[in-house]
């Protein structure tokens, strides 16, 4: 059994993603992982806000790659989703570069592209969408997954400006959103596009309700860091996208 050093970049006031993706990688039968954070400063989701967080990317790799971590994941899906399509790739690419510079081998990943590849994984091309922001920021969300060949046949936003307040969103007001979905034409849906607002005890509940395949922010930055480690993407009760082969 190996042990996995996980690095993950995350706006200051984000506290669920340390809380999600451990719990989740934490039931792998097979490898043992350990998480390592670097933090950059962000209170309100605004744009504004979200540019000045990016602005700190390069403090929080070098950090990390101090750490020697064996795959760095940037967890702040709208942070590079906000700034235009294609934005995970620019990112990613860049970060490979310094991570390259310190002569190091980790993987380069972010929510955003985990997000994507999971939804791709699934075979996904409609899906629906609950996010947490404020209804601009959602749209650019569902524009920025347009862009990248999906159809969005449904979303809500519930509208929470204040990311600490993101965190303490309950999970029934999250299912109360899906449930106003139009779902009938989707092919999964994503119960949370953001890895600040908590779900991961609702993947499985939900799958069940719904009758579809039903993937968030966390369970797709899992998938994709399990995949990109070359491990077997396995996790008991966290939806289709770790299920395993059907």
């Amino acid at each position: 059994m190996s042990l996995y050093r996980i690095g993950l970049v995350v706006p200051s006031s984000n506290v669920t993603v340390e809380t999600e993706v451990p719990a989740l990688l934490a039931r792998h039968a097979g490898e043992r992982f350990s998480f390592h954070s670097s933090r950059m400063r962000m209170h309100q989701v605004s744009p504004e806000e979200l540019k000045a967080m990016n602005a700190q990317r390069e403090r929080c790799v070098d950090e990390l790659a101090d750490a020697r971590v064996d795959a760095l994941l940037y967890a702040c899906l709208v942070a590079l989703m906000a700034q235009g399509p294609g934005e995970h790739q620019r990112v990613e690419k860049t970060v490979r570069g310094q991570i390259d510079a310190a002569k190091i081998e980790t993987v380069v990943l972010s929510s955003a592209g985990a997000l994507v590849e999971g939804l791709h994984a699934l075979g996904a091309r409609r899906i629906a969408l609950v996010t947490p922001y404020l209804r601009p920021l959602a749209e650019q969300v569902v524009g920025y997954l347009e862009s990248e060949g999906f159809t969005v046949v449904d979303w809500a936003a519930l509208e929470v400006g204040d990311n600490a307040e993101v965190g303490c969103i309950p999970g029934d007001r999250v299912l109360e959103a899906a449930r106003g979905l139009d779902l009938s034409g989707a092919d999964a849906l994503v119960i949370s596009a953001c890895v600040q607002m908590p779900s991961l005890e609702l993947v499985a509940p939900a799958e069940e309700e719904f009758g579809l395949p039903v993937l968030s922010a966390a369970t797709a930055g899992a998938y994709a860091l399990l995949t990109h480690l070359g491990l077997d993407p396995v996790l008991p009760g966290a939806g289709r996208l770790l299920a395993g082969p059907a």
